[in-house]
């Protein structure tokens, strides 16, 4: 079961205020300014800074 679509179009990121996109095969939540990612736990999202994950650095060189 995935996380009510309600629900995520009421959610916005804590930390920066930007909009949210749900990746439910990830079960996360990512912030599409700030990048930062949120779990999703038993369904529920957990929409605390101190639960997210930074995004993952990508390993391009310039």
């Amino acid at each position: 079961m995935a996380v009510d679509q309600s629900l995520i179009d009421l959610l916005i990121c804590p930390a920066c205020h930007g909009e949210i996109v749900y990746k439910d095969r990830r079960k996360l939540i990512i912030c599409t300014q700030c990048e930062l990612q949120y779990p999703v736990r038993e369904n529920i999202p957990v929409m605390l800074v101190e639960e997210a994950t930074p995004p993952k650095k990508s390993s391009r060189t310039s």
